[in-house]
Protein backbone atom coordinates (compact mmCIF):
# COMPACT_ATOMS: atom_id res chain seq x y z
CA UNK A 1 0.00 0.00 0.00
CA UNK A 2 2.39 2.13 0.94
CA UNK A 3 4.44 1.54 -2.43
CA UNK A 4 1.20 2.50 -4.29
CA UNK A 5 1.27 5.86 -2.74
CA UNK A 6 4.40 7.12 -3.66
CA UNK A 7 3.90 6.06 -7.14
CA UNK A 8 1.08 8.09 -7.49
CA UNK A 9 3.19 11.09 -5.84
CA UNK A 10 5.95 10.71 -8.70
CA UNK A 11 3.50 10.87 -11.34
CA UNK A 12 1.83 13.67 -10.18
CA UNK A 13 5.34 15.67 -10.12
CA UNK A 14 5.77 14.51 -13.47
CA UNK A 15 2.18 15.93 -14.37
CA UNK A 16 2.69 19.29 -13.12
CA UNK A 17 6.86 19.52 -14.20
CA UNK A 18 5.31 18.49 -17.98
CA UNK A 19 2.10 21.02 -17.55
CA UNK A 20 5.07 23.80 -16.62
CA UNK A 21 7.02 23.62 -19.32
CA UNK A 22 4.30 23.73 -21.78
CA UNK A 23 3.01 26.60 -20.32
CA UNK A 24 6.83 27.83 -20.10
CA UNK A 25 6.77 27.31 -23.85
CA UNK A 26 3.85 28.42 -25.32
CA UNK A 27 4.50 31.99 -22.90
CA UNK A 28 7.82 32.22 -25.02
CA UNK A 29 6.35 31.94 -28.41
CA UNK A 30 3.42 34.27 -27.51
CA UNK A 31 6.38 36.75 -26.93
CA UNK A 32 8.39 35.73 -30.25
CA UNK A 33 5.07 35.95 -32.42
CA UNK A 34 4.62 39.52 -30.53
CA UNK A 35 7.59 40.85 -31.38
CA UNK A 36 7.55 39.57 -35.11
CA UNK A 37 3.66 41.09 -35.77
CA UNK A 38 4.15 44.47 -33.96
CA UNK A 39 6.65 46.02 -37.05
CA UNK A 40 4.45 44.08 -39.76
CA UNK A 41 1.25 45.49 -38.67
CA UNK A 42 3.27 49.13 -37.25
CA UNK A 43 5.96 49.60 -39.27
CA UNK A 44 6.46 53.25 -36.93
CA UNK A 45 7.26 51.55 -34.08
CA UNK A 46 10.38 49.47 -35.42
CA UNK A 47 13.16 52.20 -35.12
CA UNK A 48 11.56 53.13 -31.34
CA UNK A 49 12.46 49.14 -30.65
CA UNK A 50 15.36 49.52 -32.29
CA UNK A 51 16.85 52.70 -30.49
CA UNK A 52 15.96 50.96 -27.12
CA UNK A 53 17.72 47.70 -28.01
CA UNK A 54 20.50 48.86 -29.33
CA UNK A 55 23.52 50.47 -26.97
CA UNK A 56 24.11 53.96 -27.64
CA UNK A 57 27.80 54.24 -28.71
CA UNK A 58 29.96 56.83 -27.00
CA UNK A 59 30.59 60.33 -29.13
CA UNK A 60 33.12 60.78 -31.31
CA UNK A 61 35.28 63.25 -29.55
CA UNK A 62 37.21 65.25 -32.42
CA UNK A 63 41.22 65.82 -31.39
CA UNK A 64 42.06 69.87 -30.62
CA UNK A 65 43.91 71.55 -33.36
CA UNK A 66 45.94 74.66 -32.91
CA UNK A 67 44.62 77.48 -34.48
CA UNK A 68 47.45 78.77 -36.38
CA UNK A 69 47.01 82.85 -37.11
CA UNK A 70 48.60 83.77 -40.11
CA UNK A 71 50.10 87.56 -39.78
CA UNK A 72 49.50 89.59 -43.20
CA UNK A 73 52.46 89.34 -45.67
CA UNK A 74 54.48 92.87 -45.35
CA UNK A 75 54.63 94.40 -48.57
CA UNK A 76 56.95 97.22 -49.63
CA UNK A 77 56.08 99.73 -51.77
CA UNK A 78 56.89 99.50 -55.36
CA UNK A 79 59.63 101.77 -57.13
CA UNK A 80 57.33 101.20 -60.42
CA UNK A 81 54.37 102.97 -61.02
CA UNK A 82 52.80 102.79 -64.13
CA UNK A 83 55.74 101.57 -66.23
CA UNK A 84 57.51 104.47 -64.44
CA UNK A 85 60.55 104.48 -61.61
CA UNK A 86 59.33 106.56 -58.73
CA UNK A 87 61.77 108.09 -55.89
CA UNK A 88 61.88 106.69 -52.41
CA UNK A 89 59.58 108.10 -49.91
CA UNK A 90 62.40 108.15 -47.13
CA UNK A 91 66.52 108.53 -47.84
CA UNK A 92 68.83 106.77 -45.49
CA UNK A 93 71.00 109.07 -43.21
CA UNK A 94 73.53 106.70 -42.39
CA UNK A 95 75.39 105.16 -46.00
CA UNK A 96 76.19 101.54 -45.10
CA UNK A 97 79.92 100.55 -44.74
CA UNK A 98 81.48 97.06 -44.62
CA UNK A 99 82.90 95.54 -41.95
CA UNK A 100 85.66 93.81 -44.05
CA UNK A 101 87.72 96.20 -46.26
CA UNK A 102 88.55 94.70 -49.72
CA UNK A 103 92.34 93.13 -50.33
CA UNK A 104 94.37 96.22 -51.95
CA UNK A 105 94.66 95.43 -55.82
CA UNK A 106 98.18 95.71 -57.01
CA UNK A 107 98.66 98.22 -59.89
CA UNK A 108 102.03 97.31 -60.83
CA UNK A 109 102.00 96.78 -64.81
CA UNK A 110 105.05 94.09 -64.52
CA UNK A 111 102.62 91.77 -62.09
CA UNK A 112 100.01 91.85 -65.19
CA UNK A 113 102.00 88.32 -67.00
CA UNK A 114 98.45 87.71 -69.22
CA UNK A 115 97.64 87.81 -72.65
CA UNK A 116 100.49 90.73 -73.39
CA UNK A 117 102.95 88.84 -72.21
CA UNK A 118 105.52 88.23 -74.60
CA UNK A 119 105.88 84.45 -75.11
CA UNK A 120 108.96 82.80 -73.93
CA UNK A 121 109.87 85.84 -71.55
CA UNK A 122 107.11 86.30 -69.48
CA UNK A 123 106.67 90.17 -68.90
CA UNK A 124 104.69 92.63 -70.70
CA UNK A 125 106.02 95.00 -73.45
CA UNK A 126 106.29 97.93 -71.60
CA UNK A 127 108.65 96.49 -68.84
CA UNK A 128 110.63 94.32 -71.50
CA UNK A 129 113.59 96.72 -72.23
CA UNK A 130 116.12 95.16 -69.88
CA UNK A 131 115.16 91.66 -70.71
CA UNK A 132 116.69 89.92 -73.85
CA UNK A 133 115.18 86.81 -75.72
CA UNK A 134 117.06 83.74 -75.68
CA UNK A 135 117.56 82.86 -79.10
CA UNK A 136 119.02 78.92 -79.23
CA UNK A 137 120.20 77.58 -82.29
CA UNK A 138 118.52 74.87 -83.71
CA UNK A 139 120.35 71.23 -84.09
CA UNK A 140 122.10 71.36 -87.14
CA UNK A 141 121.90 68.05 -89.38
CA UNK A 142 124.21 65.98 -91.19
CA UNK A 143 124.26 67.02 -94.73
CA UNK A 144 123.29 63.97 -96.98
CA UNK A 145 125.91 63.79 -100.11
CA UNK A 146 124.79 60.96 -103.21
CA UNK A 147 127.16 58.49 -103.54
CA UNK A 148 128.70 59.58 -106.91
CA UNK A 149 130.30 62.87 -105.47
CA UNK A 150 131.86 61.02 -102.41
CA UNK A 151 133.31 58.04 -104.90
CA UNK A 152 135.27 60.87 -106.51
CA UNK A 153 136.35 62.01 -102.50
CA UNK A 154 137.39 58.46 -102.18
CA UNK A 155 141.54 58.04 -101.19
CA UNK A 156 141.58 54.64 -99.90
CA UNK A 157 139.53 51.94 -100.90
CA UNK A 158 139.51 48.43 -99.24
CA UNK A 159 138.26 45.40 -101.32
CA UNK A 160 136.10 42.57 -99.29
CA UNK A 161 136.54 39.33 -99.25
CA UNK A 162 134.16 37.14 -100.56
CA UNK A 163 132.74 34.80 -98.04
CA UNK A 164 133.16 30.86 -98.76
CA UNK A 165 130.06 30.27 -97.86
CA UNK A 166 128.24 32.27 -99.91
CA UNK A 167 130.52 31.29 -102.76
CA UNK A 168 129.93 27.86 -102.52
CA UNK A 169 126.54 28.54 -101.96
CA UNK A 170 126.77 30.66 -105.16
CA UNK A 171 125.53 33.54 -103.54
CA UNK A 172 125.77 37.05 -105.74
CA UNK A 173 124.64 40.72 -105.17
CA UNK A 174 125.03 43.87 -103.49
CA UNK A 175 125.08 45.25 -99.67
CA UNK A 176 123.60 48.83 -99.03
CA UNK A 177 125.35 50.63 -95.95
CA UNK A 178 124.62 53.98 -94.61
CA UNK A 179 127.88 55.90 -93.34
CA UNK A 180 128.75 59.11 -91.80
CA UNK A 181 132.05 60.52 -93.13
CA UNK A 182 133.81 62.71 -90.23
CA UNK A 183 135.55 65.99 -90.39
CA UNK A 184 138.56 64.16 -90.75
CA UNK A 185 137.20 61.95 -93.21
CA UNK A 186 137.24 58.33 -91.53
CA UNK A 187 133.87 55.99 -91.62
CA UNK A 188 131.32 56.50 -88.44
CA UNK A 189 128.15 54.99 -87.55
CA UNK A 190 128.20 52.37 -89.89
CA UNK A 191 124.98 50.33 -90.69
CA UNK A 192 123.54 47.73 -92.86
CA UNK A 193 120.44 48.62 -95.01
CA UNK A 194 119.93 46.00 -97.75
CA UNK A 195 121.56 42.91 -98.79
CA UNK A 196 122.46 38.82 -98.55
CA UNK A 197 122.93 38.27 -95.55
CA UNK A 198 125.57 36.02 -96.18
CA UNK A 199 127.58 38.83 -97.58
CA UNK A 200 126.96 41.78 -94.88
CA UNK A 201 129.97 41.06 -92.57
CA UNK A 202 132.50 41.31 -95.31
CA UNK A 203 130.94 44.05 -96.58
CA UNK A 204 130.79 45.96 -93.22
CA UNK A 205 134.41 44.74 -92.46
CA UNK A 206 135.99 46.33 -95.55
CA UNK A 207 133.95 49.68 -95.79
CA UNK A 208 135.46 50.62 -91.81
CA UNK A 209 139.06 50.78 -93.63
CA UNK A 210 137.89 53.71 -96.77
CA UNK A 211 139.05 56.48 -96.05
CA UNK A 212 137.42 60.25 -97.68
CA UNK A 213 138.99 63.78 -98.31
CA UNK A 214 137.05 65.83 -95.76
CA UNK A 215 133.63 67.37 -97.17
CA UNK A 216 134.10 70.89 -96.98
CA UNK A 217 130.77 73.04 -96.26
CA UNK A 218 131.50 77.23 -96.76
CA UNK A 219 135.87 76.05 -96.40
CA UNK A 220 135.06 74.09 -93.07
CA UNK A 221 135.33 70.52 -93.05
CA UNK A 222 131.81 68.93 -91.95
CA UNK A 223 130.39 65.78 -90.98
CA UNK A 224 128.26 63.92 -94.24
CA UNK A 225 126.01 61.44 -94.74
CA UNK A 226 126.32 59.10 -97.46
CA UNK A 227 125.20 55.78 -98.85
CA UNK A 228 128.12 52.89 -99.69
CA UNK A 229 126.92 49.95 -102.09
CA UNK A 230 129.15 47.01 -102.02
CA UNK A 231 128.61 44.60 -105.31
CA UNK A 232 129.65 41.00 -105.05
CA UNK A 233 130.02 39.13 -108.45
CA UNK A 234 131.34 35.34 -108.92
CA UNK A 235 133.68 36.15 -111.29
Amino acid sequence: MFEDATFETMGTIHTHSRNWMIATFGLNASILAALIAIPLFYPSMLPQMVNSWLLESPPIVEEARPVVHQAPATTSPSEMRDGRIQAPTTVPTHPWIPTTPEPPQSTNIGDLAGPAAIPGIGCDPVNCSHVRPIVQQAAQTKPHISQGVMEGMLIYKALPTYPTPARAMRIAGRVQLQATISRNGTIENLRVVDGPALLQAAAVEAVKQWRYRPYLLNGEPVEVETTINVDFTMN
